[in-house]
């Protein structure tokens, strides 16, 4: 049996659990009972899967990464690059204290800057996103 078959019938066994506890979730919130404690447990199995399901992505998409050393080398200079753009965010954000009226501190100096740097960051990339979309539509008019 290869990968692809065992794939899917995992997907297939974990698609009809999950409607079996759908419906059991449906049926219990009805009822007016506040007593919903294997609620928790569910909860808890939903982590697990997510977990499994990211070490299992983060797996093949490593193992795929370093088979290819073009490709590795490219994720590099990708990280590289968005490292750098951090770094220069963090330069460029503002890190003053946060007070409110009565001049109790909202947020602090490094949480000012942190904040800062998420938005400048996000900011620098959707220049580069519309910049880049903007020069495609250009090329493709051009030819």
């Amino acid at each position: 049996m290869n990968l692809h078959k065992v794939t899917k019938i995992a997907a297939v066994i974990v698609a009809i659990l999950s409607v079996v506890f759908l419906g059991g979730l449906m049926a219990t919130s009805n009822s007016g009972d506040l007593d919903n404690s294997w609620l928790n447990p569910l909860i808890y199995l939903a982590y697990v899967i997510l977990s499994a399901c990211l070490v299992v992505v983060l797996l093949f998409v490593l193992k795929n990464l370093f088979s290819n050393k073009e490709n590795l080398k490219k994720s590099l200079i990708m990280i590289g690059a968005f490292v750098g753009l951090l770094i220069i965010s963090y330069i460029l954000a503002d890190g003053t204290e946060v007070r409110s009226v009565t001049n109790e501190i909202i947020s602090t100096e490094s949480t000012s800057k942190w904040v800062g740097t998420g938005i400048m960051l996000t900011s620098i990339l959707s220049i580069i996103a519309i910049g880049s979309v903007v020069w495609g539509m250009f090329t493709k008019i051009k030819k």
